[in-house]
């Protein structure tokens, strides 16, 4: 119990503590925001004080040119009174010359404040005394003249001091003052309403400065607000964009790490192939290929996405035939629809469109596949509609549906709608994903609409162009120009499995091969002999290399340019990007055997062509 009370203590002591950390923090925060405020009320007045200290010089020098008495006693005392306003007025100047100058921190806005208040009351005594010499011959008109102009510098005065009550009262009471008593113990006609008039306008003037000041505080307070909520809005955006950078730092070194060992074992699997087995083992090597495919598949995704925010994938646009793109496409997901016992149409099409063919098909593929994936019941119909100078493609199915508050978040990476368990047989969530990335690359805009237990439609516009020049479907069959046997093939890995699986799976393909971790290595083991045909180099090797630098170095060292070949199993954005600026063959871990051997048959006899020619 003794135990419990002293951790409930602790709790709470920690709790206090951090009530007060709060509190300390909010009252902070609240006595930055009046600072700043007060701050930009002072910048306000020593803004506006220039021209209103200048034109209330030149309204005094006027009144001393024209009100002064007879005598010449009193136009001395006119004149030194408009002397008296005039240095008030440059004291003024001065001292908002020396503020601009300094440009001081909303912390230091009592320092200017007050100064300023200090002169702006002197400014009012000597209007005060000018008001008293003035009326001192009890001259009615001079007094109702002076009125009146006064009145107009109370009025213009609101904008240049307004921003401070105090500070305006100072500047306007005090001449009014000796105005009252005149009105109060001289009688001439209309005197009482002048009293009275004046008697108003002192009451309504503080309450329109007042509004005026409230007016500008709310204004500021909302600026600083929005400057305030711009600034957490560019911080939230810089920590998103940090996160998103550790993430695909994250997916770029796992996957890095993680493709190496599943790249061996794909080798090793072809290089199995190749012996003798019984149909057990066959079985069992079949399913091991299978799950290793589906590794690849994920590696193929985030590869995918990754090219795509590097920038490393530039569309090729060309004529594009979409009715047999289309019918193609049909026609590879047929059976796994009728599977389903679901009907996958298609509508001819004689339109074609301006697109990267290989993008498009990439496009569409992902969501035919997705069409009939999620379609249960119905069927799924694709078509073309003209729509001026444009083709619409629609891939439209009776499925699921997506709810609507799912409708953005359903092209983010790895999010799927009824997935859960994450059952890989239901996808990765990656899909639309790269078809909303891919759809803004090749500028076709993507729509998408869709309605629970209805189904979905996704369109794509494209943009239409003539016919007769449009590219033609790919030819499947495979060149049958002889690969040269016997080849010999340097391999450089810092991996040792896969330089034992890369050996294994060449030597089965009855190539002669060496490997090594380094150019170094492979030279040591060549001897002298002849140089190799064919150059196969990880992109990312130890101690800083990269495989551009090794093949540079074999090239130099043979004194020819070797055919070479670029595999990596990276997929941060940049790395991506530096191998594709290489201008070697580039091939992505983990590699399938077919492809492996394909791409090293290409290379072999493009070399083979060139040395014959």
């Amino acid at each position: 119990m003794e135990h419990c009370c002293i951790i409930f203590g602790n709790h709470r002591a920690e709790g206090a503590m951090k009530g007060r950390e709060a509190m300390d923090a909010m009252a902070a925060g609240a006595a930055r925001r009046f600072d700043q405020i007060r701050a930009e009320q002072t910048r306000a007045l020593y803004r506006n004080c220039p021209f209103g200290v200048i034109a209330a010089a030149l309204v005094a020098l006027m009144l001393a040119a024209t009100l002064h008495g007879p005598s010449q006693l009193d136009a001395t005392r006119a004149y030194r009174w408009s002397a008296l306003v005039a240095t008030c007025a440059l004291c003024h100047l001065l001292l908002c010359a020396f503020y601009r100058r300094r440009n001081p921190p909303p912390s230091q806005w009592r320092k200017w404040h007050y100064p300023f208040t200090l002169i702006v009351f002197m400014e009012g005594l000597a209007w005060c005394l000018g008001t008293i010499v003035f009326l001192a011959d009890g001259s009615d008109l001079r007094a109702l003249v002076f009125l009146l102009a006064w009145s107009g510098i109370c009025g213009a005065a609101i904008v240049v001091f307004g921003a401070f009550l105090r500070t305006y009262l100072l500047f306007t009471y005090p001449p009014m003052v000796p105005h009252l008593f005149f009105l109060l113990n001289h009688r001439y006609p209309f005197s009482q309403i002048v009293l009275t008039l004046l008697i108003v306008y002192i009451i309504v003037l503080p309450i329109i400065v007042n509004w005026f000041k409230i007016q500008m505080i709310e204004g500021h307070r909302l600026r600083f607000e929005n400057i305030d909520l711009a600034e957490e809005m560019r911080q939230a955006k810089d920590r998103a964009d940090r996160a998103n950078i550790a993430k695909s730092n994250f997916l770029a070194a796992a996957s890095h790490d993680l493709r190496q060992p599943v790249h061996a074992l794909g080798l090793f699997i072809g290089a199995l192939r190749g012996r003798g087995m019984d149909a057990e083992a066959r079985r069992l090597v079949d399913q091991i290929d299978e799950s290793v495919a589906a590794m690849d598949d994920l590696f193929t995704s985030l590869l995918d996405v990754s090219k795509l925010d590097a920038g490393a994938i530039s569309p090729s646009i060309e004529p594009v035939a979409i009715g047999p793109l289309i019918k193609r496409l049909c026609g590879d997901y047929a059976d796994e629809a009728a599977q389903k016992g679901i009907r996958l149409r298609h509508a001819d099409c004689g339109l074609t469109v301006e697109s990267d063919a290989v993008l498009l098909e990439r496009i569409l593929r992902n969501l035919i596949s997705n069409a009939v994936r999620y379609t249960d019941r119905g069927g799924v119909l694709v078509g073309c509609r003209r729509r001026g100078d444009r083709v619409d493609v629609q891939i439209c199915d009776s499925g699921r549906g997506i709810p609507a508050e799912l409708h953005e978040q359903i092209f983010q990476e790895f999010f799927q709608v009824a997935n859960p368990e994450r059952d890989r047989s239901k996808g990765l969530g990656l899909g639309l994903a790269i078809v909303k990335r891919l759809s803004k690359l090749i500028a076709s805009p993507l729509i998408f609409r869709s309605e629970v237990g209805k189904g979905s439609a996704f369109r794509l516009s494209l943009r239409r162009c003539e016919a007769g020049t449009a590219r033609a479907e790919p030819n499947v069959e495979c060149d049958r120009v002889p690969v040269p046997g016997g080849a010999l093939i340097a391999v450089i890995d810092d991996e040792p499995s896969i330089q034992r699986a890369m050996d294994s799976l060449l030597s089965s393909w009855s190539y002669r091969v060496v490997v090594g971790p380094s150019a170094e290595a492979v030279m040591a083991r060549l001897h002298e002999a002849s140089p190799p045909d064919l150059l196969i180099c990880d992109y990312r090797l130890r101690g800083g290399q990269t495989g551009v630098g090794e093949i540079e170095t074999l090239r130099r060292q043979f004194g020819r340019t070797i055919p070479a070949m670029l595999i990596t199993g990276d997929t941060a954005p940049d790395r991506i990007a530096e191998a594709q600026a290489s201008a070697f063959l580039l091939l992505h871990k983990p590699l399938s055997n077919a492809r492996l051997r394909a791409a090293i048959g290409n290379l072999l006899r493009s070399a083979s062509t060139l040395s014959a020619s």
